[in-house]
C-alpha cells in the first residue's frame, strides 16, 4: 500500500455538511472522498499547465504558423451556410 501523509484543510459549514452527506451515501470515508477530489483536481490543472506551455512552446518556435486574425474571422462567418470556405492557410 501507499503510504500517504495527514493534511490538515478547513471547510466551510455547508461544504463539511455536503461531504459527510456523501461520505456517508456512498460508504467512503472524508478522507478517501478529499484525496480523490484533490487528486482529481490537481492532475487536471497539471494538465492544463502543461498544454498552455507546450502551446506557448509551439508558438514561439521557427514551426509556428500565424493565420491572421481578420482572414479566421470571415472563415467562420461562412460556417453552415452554403459556402462554406475551406480553413485559412498561413
Amino acid at each position: 500500500m501507499a503510504q500517504s501523509e495527514v493534511l490538515t484543510i478547513r471547510l466551510a459549514p455547508e461544504l463539511k455538511d455536503k461531504l459527510d452527506a456523501l461520505a456517508q451515501s456512498t460508504r467512503r470515508s472524508k478522507s478517501w472522498l478529499a484525496a480523490e477530489a484533490i487528486s482529481f483536481y490537481i492532475e487536471q490543472h497539471l494538465w492544463q499547465i502543461q498544454t498552455i506551455e507546450e502551446a506557448v512552446a509551439l508558438a514561439d518556435s521557427p514551426e509556428a504558423e500565424w493565420v491572421e486574425g481578420e482572414a479566421v474571422d470571415a472563415w467562420l462567418d461562412t460556417w453552415g451556410t452554403k459556402d462554406e470556405t475551406p480553413a485559412p492557410c498561413a
